[in-house]
């Protein structure tokens, strides 16, 4: 469809970086006004209700457009990853477990800590390094054979790769997913404009497939079929951070400097905008850990809580699904084990407070 537009002077794969920044434009404003983190929603405290509510909000519009989109022939996932025939079990769940363990530890995902550092949290930041460096490792780096070790223990799906090759087509099943998600947002009190603005990031997943899918699909300089991400993409800005002369940029590279840029003119015009670094070694211990967790672990899972959890539940592979029960799991058992650590310590610094990167 791209060579129909009539640009001669942007190829595909240079458009794909514009739609990916405008995109993360849209996904950094709207994440930072909202705080929008599955974490958030996962962990003990008082607003976890309310942040659950405003991903799952995002999470029923994803679901559905998606969806949409595909019954409408815009899209097709027969191809994609989260639809293969053989499902690397292991790898999908050890990676969702270290993940989510690696998102409590560090107090956010890839997508909230990229938010938090454009608002000048050093500590967020320095987790994103860590993590971008290590998704790399594992995906061609020192960490890649063991990697293609786990990701060999698969087990065969046949067609049943997806959901919507269950009795019902995939409209259906996306209509009980997002029902699901939207009595829990109804029942949480989350504020009214937090949950539009989580609808309003949910739409840009179904924008992201189509946009690649279609829009730039182009058979002399084909763009790949992705939607909102932050593992892969974050290791591929690294890369392009230090050999931009050698690597083209990517959707993924103009997908991080929009968040980045979203993030930083909500932060500026909110007057959130303030510097922020780590207060003892043993945080930042704590947080390293976290990165490199995060790291191996979404890229073993394939993808984040937006990559796997938002974009790929959204067209309802398996393995997608899997992958985010994973996160949750070791999310909520991480989160469990240092409540309790902390309240059967006596000493004050184990106190359980509202810490950094939240």
């Amino acid at each position: 469809m791209y060579a129909s537009l009539g640009f001669e002077t942007l190829t595909a794969p240079q458009a794909a970086v514009w739609l990916g920044a405008l995109l993360g434009l849209a996904f950094g404003a709207a994440a930072a006004v909202s705080r929008f983190c599955l974490r958030r929603g996962l962990v003990a405290g008082p607003e976890r209700r309310a942040a659950l509510a405003v991903w799952a909000a995002g999470l029923a519009v994803a679901v559905l457009g998606t969806q949409a989109a595909v019954a409408a022939g815009l899209v097709e996932f027969g191809a994609h990853r989260f639809h293969a025939a053989e499902l690397p079990m292991l790898a999908v769940l050890l990676g969702g477990t270290l993940f989510g363990a690696g998102m409590v530890l560090t107090r956010g995902c890839p997508s909230r800590l990229l938010v938090l550092g454009a608002g000048g949290n050093l500590r967020a930041l320095a987790v994103i390094l860590v993590f971008a460096l290590v998704a790399h490792a594992t995906l061609k780096g020192l960490l890649a054979p063991a990697r293609v070790a786990l990701g060999g223990v698969t087990m065969p799906l046949g067609d049943v790769a997806a959901l919507g090759a269950l009795p019902g087509d995939g409209l259906a099943w996306a209509a009980l997913l997002a029902a699901g998600a939207l009595a829990l947002a109804w029942r949480a009190g989350a504020r009214p404009r937090d949950l539009a603005l989580g609808a309003l990031i949910g739409a840009l997943v179904p924008a992201g497939w189509v946009g690649t899918g279609l829009v730039l699909f182009d058979d002399f300089d084909p763009v790949a079929l992705e939607s909102l991400s932050f593992t892969a993409p974050a290791a591929d800005s690294l890369f392009f951070a230090i050999a931009s002369t050698a690597v083209p940029a990517t959707f993924g590279v103009g997908l991080l400097a929009g968040t980045l840029a979203g993030a930083l003119v909500a932060a500026v015009l909110r007057r959130e905008a303030r510097w922020e670094s780590f207060e003892s070694p043993r945080q930042t211990g704590r947080y390293a850990l976290g990165a490199v967790l995060m790291g191996v672990g979404g890229v073993l899972a394939g993808g984040c809580t937006v990559g796997a959890g938002l974009s790929g539940v959204a067209t309802l592979g398996v393995s997608a699904l899997l992958a985010l029960a994973a996160i949750v799991a070791g999310a909520r058992a991480t989160d469990a084990l240092l409540t309790r650590g902390g309240a059967g310590s006596a000493a004050p610094s184990a106190t359980r407070r509202a810490l950094p990167a939240e």
